[in-house]
């Protein structure tokens, strides 16, 4: 296998968080043939210097790894244009880049199924990323799949994926509109991507996310992603900066490896099908999900 990917971790201000998305990469086994770099954001007002003084003290200990590497940012970036920097940093130096937020508690796998993701596919200009979440849906996967687009919860791409990347949301709003792909890119209607495209363009939400899943969207890549989900997002609370509620896209960890072998390069219906299906269900009234959720235990 070529060298291990470099790992890019985005911290802020949450000490906790970030010790156990740390500790929980610490925990696979290619972790230590792994070099790390963690970029820490600088405090965006006093209410938070305290938090980011704390994330700096607990990562500047940080060990089991190759090597380490800390950015610290001299101002408050924001997550969009910070991981936009170290990203594209990274690919650039090394060629391909692991990425991991610091709310992200992954399985001692995760490492493993990146690392061959992106060796495996490393040739394949149709594949943008890897992908280490998978949504909970009801229907059975294969080991792994591909679907159009990309995502943002644990994932890895190389530097020709990353060239793809638009900045400008305007741009990539004017075509999904012109090609007529807007509905497909809301998940068939069932969620609001457009809208948040929309929001991130009106500067309400700074979202490098969507402006990734838009530019792999609007090129037709694919992302493969685990049958199993390999990662975990544990951001979902009061100190969350941007999401504050994260049940329903709750799941459990990979407790083995996945076996990955080659996919035929084209999304995968079924795992298309079976995504539209989760969207659709968490949009209902929650009197309405709690009697799927019923119906579904006494079939």
């Amino acid at each position: 296998m070529s060298p291990l990917a470099p790992i890019a971790l985005f911290a802020y201000s949450r000490p906790e968080h970030t010790r156990r998305t740390v500790e929980a990469l610490q925990a696979n086994a290619m972790a230590q043939d792994s070099d790390l770099f963690v970029f820490s954001d600088a405090a965006k007002d006093p209410s938070v210097r305290s938090g980011v003084e704390a994330v700096r003290r607990y990562i500047g200990s940080i060990t089991g790894f190759r090597t380490l590497t800390i950015v610290e940012r001299e101002r408050n970036m924001g997550l969009a244009a910070s991981i936009i920097d170290g990203v594209t940093s990274l690919t650039d130096s090394h060629g391909s880049v692991i990425v991991v937020e610091d709310d992200l508690v992954t399985s001692p796998y995760f490492l493993q199924y990146m690392n061959e993701g992106l060796q495996m596919y490393r040739d394949d200009e149709q594949v943008i990323s890897i992908h280490g979440y998978v949504y909970p849906v009801r229907t059975p996967l294969p080991e792994s799949f591909f679907i159009r687009g990309a995502d943002c919860w644990g994932w890895a791409t190389w530097k020709r994926g990353w060239d793809l990347f638009e900045h400008d949301g305007r741009m990539l709003l004017q075509k999904l509109k012109e090609q007529r792909l807007d509905h497909a890119f809301d998940w068939d209607g069932t969620y609001g991507n457009i809208r948040m495209l929309e929001r991130q363009i009106a500067g309400k939400v700074n979202s490098w996310a969507i402006r990734w899943h838009a530019s792999a969207f609007l090129q037709g890549r694919l992302t493969l992603y685990p049958g199993t989900s390999l990662v975990r997002n544990i951001g979902g609370d009061a100190m969350a900066t941007h999401t504050k509620s994260l049940t329903e896209f709750q799941t459990g960890l990979a407790g083995r490896p996945l076996l990955l072998e080659r996919q035929p390069l084209q999304e995968y219906p079924a795992a298309r099908q079976a995504f539209v299906d989760f969207f659709a269900s968490i949009r209902q009234p929650i009197h309405r999900r709690i009697l799927r959720w019923i119906t579904s235990l006494f079939p």
